[in-house]
């Protein structure tokens, strides 16, 4: 029988923990003598920090056959704020402010503005901070981080920041970071997520109130052979059918062979089970096997993904806190597991011309359970820097549903993109 607890508790005494830790920090490693100055030193922190303003335009179309809604058009611009203070004894912060809202034109489902006669695309209006972030990084190729951050794992593929969207994933936690040479380590607890659908609440919900922890490493011996593992325990009180625990392992490398020619390759294994308040008992795989080749300019690379699922909803390989668009097709049709799971084949060819680079890929889906053919697509994108600051991105996404595939997933669809970014 599955014992239930007082998850709200929890969360709110790991939130305590959170800031009780980041202050014990503070005053173990500062030394006595600052205390005379600190009011003084602690305003050279702030004044002799550094102030970033970035600009993301973008302009995504989305047209989805048979669902009923229209075309969208949407063009919204994100500015972000970035301030990072100088060091003081080894601290510093940083805030991250983010005002995404649209302009020109509005004629899509932000999943907020309630026009659900549009497609969605997911870039609701609003001015979040997405970071306010004290960091530690006195001890030897160590980082202690506290308070809203943002935490990537690996490849993104089950703890990202949504990097593609115009409001990304942050994150409420205490992490501890650990790089050498050859080795790394990560630890985190997460007190709360704060998701992709800006600061006003709704449905689909703003934030996962979590309290979860991950643990990863990873050793690399040579440009052949890079080895990882983790364990990731997803506790989500007011999203309960999303708590998991993932255990996995990753080998991967590119060995050289000729100073302009190299093999890639990847191999990687995962079980998930149900955690924390989870009210369903299940099991379920995720495998994935990649190769490659690289010469001079080009890369081509074949791959092979599956996320398990036995028909039975609620039981499929999930990945609640991954940069999904990176994954299964940029039409992001994959978002959540279909309850018979996904087979992925990809192929891949990419390619550096002049400054830019061009990138082509190929998806069959088909369901790992029944033997169901999901539907192909077709993703391509180009992005060109334009002098130090500016950069330019064209993309473009074809999905062709299979008419045997469930609901959402017969539908052809078609996202195209410009974005145009300024960094100063």
């Amino acid at each position: 029988m599955k014992t239930h607890v007082n998850t709200e508790q929890r969360h709110k005494i790991g939130g305590k923990l959170m800031a009780v830790a980041m202050a014990v920090v503070m005053v173990a490693w500062a030394p006595s003598s600052v205390a005379a100055n600190f009011g003084e030193d602690l305003a050279s922190m702030f004044t002799n920090g550094e102030f970033d303003v970035k600009f993301r335009y973008r302009y995504e179309f989305v047209d989805q056959d048979d669902n009923g809604n229209s075309t969208a058009n949407a063009s919204t611009l994100r500015t972000r704020l970035v301030f990072k203070t100088a060091k003081w004894n080894d601290f510093d912060v940083t805030l991250n402010m983010d005002d995404v809202r649209p302009i020109i034109g509005n004629n899509f489902n932000d999943t907020r503005n309630g026009k659900t006669q549009y497609q969605t695309v997911a870039d609701p209006k609003g001015t979040d901070l997405n970071i306010a972030a004290l960091t530690y990084s006195g001890l030897k190729n160590t980082t202690i981080v506290g308070g809203r951050q943002r935490i990537i794992r690996g490849n993104h593929r089950f703890i990202g920041n949504v990097v593609w969207r115009q409001n990304e994933q942050t994150y409420d936690a205490l992490s501890i970071n650990h790089k050498g040479s050859n080795f790394s380590a990560n630890y985190a607890y997460i007190d709360r997520v704060k998701r992709i659908f800006g600061p006003d609440t709704g449905t689909p919900t703003e934030n996962f109130n979590s309290d979860s922890h991950l643990l990863d490493a990873a050793y690399t011996m040579s440009d052949a052979l890079s080895v990882s593992v983790y364990g990731y325990f997803l506790d989500f009180d007011n999203a309960v059918a999303a708590s998991n625990q993932t255990i996995g392992a990753r080998v991967s490398g590119a060995p050289k062979l000729g100073d302009d020619f190299a093999i890639t390759y990847a191999a990687e294994y995962a079980t998930q089970d149900d955690y924390g308040d989870n009210p369903t008992n299940f099991s379920a795989d995720y495998l994935l096997g990649e190769l490659g080749f690289k010469w001079n300019r080009y890369a081509v690379k074949g791959g092979y993904e599956i996320l398990e699922g036995n028909g039975t909803a609620g039981n499929q390989f999930t990945t609640p806190l991954a940069t999904l668009h990176g994954h299964n097709g940029w039409a992001d049709k994959f978002l959540a597991t279909p309850v018979n799971g996904l087979q992925d084949v990809s192929f891949t060819a990419s390619a550096k011309v002049a400054k830019g680079t061009v990138k082509l890929v190929l998806h069959d889906f088909q369901a790992d359970t029944g033997g169901v053919d999901y539907g192909q697509e077709i993703d391509f994108v180009t992005v060109w820097p334009l002098g130090k600051n500016y950069s330019v991105l064209g993309k473009l996404a074809f999905y062709d549903g299979d008419t045997n595939a469930p609901g959402a997933l017969a539908q052809d669809t078609t996202k195209a993109w410009l974005q145009l970014s300024a960094a100063f």
